[in-house]
């Protein structure tokens, strides 16, 4: 299910911190130099940012995740070959301490959500439930020696159900944690905004934070080290320059000079606005965080045949070389799966 943004304008503008900032003649669009090391933007002859996406390699088949609703997002644990992906609990499920069955359009409003953990080759190797957390647009995995960090949005907005936060969690198999609890610290690096959903680049120990503010779709990116002793300060903040009208956010990811969103709906009946014959609209999109401004954008041909097809997730796989990866969600007889895709340089 996307980010829509309804309550919010599309419109798009970028701003980006930093130490030289150049201001346009028009409309008040800056650009910067960020302050974290990276450069100019350079892009793949045939794709988005530095990957091509002319050839998907099918990284994880239609697979069935612990709950039957559609996945959200997903990431990796690179250092041991697993994936995690988020989705929203199922319809009357019934957790322990709750007094009854609770129906999935409540779980939905409250956040709550259910985080399975698959090993490469699909097997489930365990699962989480965090409750009044967020929607799950996107998500960070960090391992470590010992155990992984989830880095999840927080504090669900008890309207929308959406988090107003950012929390970094030990995923614990068959725990159910709650976001009031007093283990959980709740990053606020943007007050007052709308919609907050993180994504990681381990690879320059960076944290992306998706957002709404002003009426406008941004995103702030941050040194991990310095988000996490809680200085908010962002090294580039960017408006949403590669959206079109009416696309729904369907996930975001950070790599080198790039931040990338993946945007589409499921497909309609054939008589629809998009049927299966017209090859979805899924596209990828590349917003350089540097340069200012798109990237790319290219139409995703990945999984055409699959009979309901929404696209849900992106993530970068490092191991055993950068991939760029798009999941998306498929119907089979009561519930929905997760495939995985992913695209070279």
């Amino acid at each position: 299910m996307a980010d829509t943004g309804r309550r919010t304008s599309r419109r798009a503008l970028l701003f980006a911190g930093g130490a030289a900032v150049v201001a346009a003649a028009t409309g008040g669009v800056v650009a910067a130099v960020g302050r974290d090391g990276t450069s100019g933007h350079r892009s793949a002859v045939h794709g988005v940012g530095e990957f091509s996406l002319t050839s998907p390699s099918e990284l994880l088949p239609p697979t069935a995740l612990h709950e039957t609703t559609g996945p959200q997002s997903f990431a990796f644990d690179d250092t041991r070959g697993h994936l995690y992906a988020v989705q929203q609990m199922q319809d009357g499920l019934r957790l322990p301490g709750e007094p009854r069955p609770v129906r999935y359009a409540e779980r939905l409003r409250r956040g709550d959500l259910c985080v399975s953990k698959l090993s490469r080759s699909g097997a489930l190797l365990g699962h989480m439930y965090l409750r009044g957390f967020g929607h799950g647009i996107s998500l960070g995995v960090e391992p470590s020696a010992g155990q992984v960090k989830l880095w999840v949005e927080s504090g669900a907005d008890p309207v929308t159900g959406y988090g107003r936060a950012v929390a970094r969690i030990p995923f614990s198999d068959g725990a159910v944690l709650d976001s009031g609890a007093p283990s959980v610290r709740h990053h606020v690096p943007l007050p007052g905004t709308l919609r907050n959903h993180p994504a990681l680049d381990l690879a320059g120990r960076r944290v992306l934070i998706s957002h709404w503010a002003g009426g406008q779709h941004r995103y702030a990116v941050y040194r991990m080290n310095e988000f996490l002793a809680g200085r908010y300060e962002p090294t580039h903040l960017v408006r949403d320059t590669a959206r079109r009208r009416g696309e729904p956010l369907q996930g975001c990811a950070l790599h080198g000079d790039h931040i990338y969103q993946l945007t589409g709906n499921p497909y309609t009946v054939r008589t629809g606005i998009n049927p299966p014959d017209s090859g979805g609209n899924t596209f990828v999109s590349a917003i350089a965080i540097t340069a200012g401004g798109s990237a790319g954008r290219r139409h995703v041909t990945a999984a055409l045949s699959l009979p309901f097809r929404e696209p849900e997730g992106i993530a970068v796989r490092l191991s055993p070389a950068p991939q760029l990866c798009t999941g998306f969600s498929s119907k089979t007889t009561g519930r929905r799966e997760l495939s995985v895709h992913g695209f070279t340089r």
